[in-house]
């Protein structure tokens, strides 16, 4: 299969999160208008998004909850799994790191970075925060693939200049900072500030 768009992937994720949510709920098949109504979109896009990883309905039964679950999980998750490391344990990176464990089978929290000595040496769960000195040594003995970055807005350009020599594959950054990488590694921004804005944008427009 081609690589699929990234809104697409996005969307997949998605399905497949309520996906497993109407598994919990008991429920076992599901129509394209009742996932569209879910996340607020037309079943039409639905349906296109499950066609293009060729997936179809059976004699308009809807769909099959756990079957569906497993064409996407096929398409979108990686054969072998892969490690992710966080960088910056403030507030942010420590949310996001003790939401992340276990949520993924094929996605380990192995590793987190920081620069304050009270912080190197504590654990997340299982997962022990390192000094961000020791940034290539452990992301190549840990095989590390993915980093999320959650670093203070003045020291982001930097992290990232270190992990780009580290051969890092993908980062997700929370930083408020727009990155430059190489074209070889897989760079994805999320601005809350922005979100947060583009809400309160259209709340002032609700009447």
């Amino acid at each position: 299969m081609k690589k699929l768009p990234e809104k697409t992937v996005e969307r997949l994720s998605e399905y497949r999160r309520t996906l497993y949510q109407c598994l919990d709920e008991g429920k076992t098949k599901i129509y394209s208008h009742e996932l569209a109504d879910l996340h607020n979109i037309t079943a039409v896009q639905v349906r296109r998004d499950i066609m293009f990883i060729g997936y179809s309905t059976r004699q308009r039964k809807g769909y099959d909850v756990e079957e569906l679950i497993n064409v996407i999980s096929k398409i979108i998750d990686t054969r072998e799994e892969m490690n992710v490391a966080v960088i910056g344990l403030g507030n942010l990176g420590k949310a996001i790191s003790t939401y992340f464990i276990g949520k993924r089978a094929k996605l380990n929290l192995v590793a987190t970075f920081d620069l304050d000595p009270k912080k190197i040496g504590s654990k997340t769960g299982e997962v022990e925060c390192y000094s961000i000195d020791r940034l290539r040594e452990i992301v190549v003995s840990k095989n590390i693939s993915i980093a999320i970055l959650t670093v203070p807005t003045y020291s982001a350009k930097d992290a990232v200049k270190a992990l780009v020599q580290t051969g890092i594959k993908g980062i997700l950054n929370f930083t408020t900072v727009n990155l430059n990488v190489p074209k070889d590694i897989y760079l994805e921004e999320y601005d809350m500030i922005t979100s947060l804005e583009k809400v309160a944008y259209f709340v002032k427009h609700i009447k």
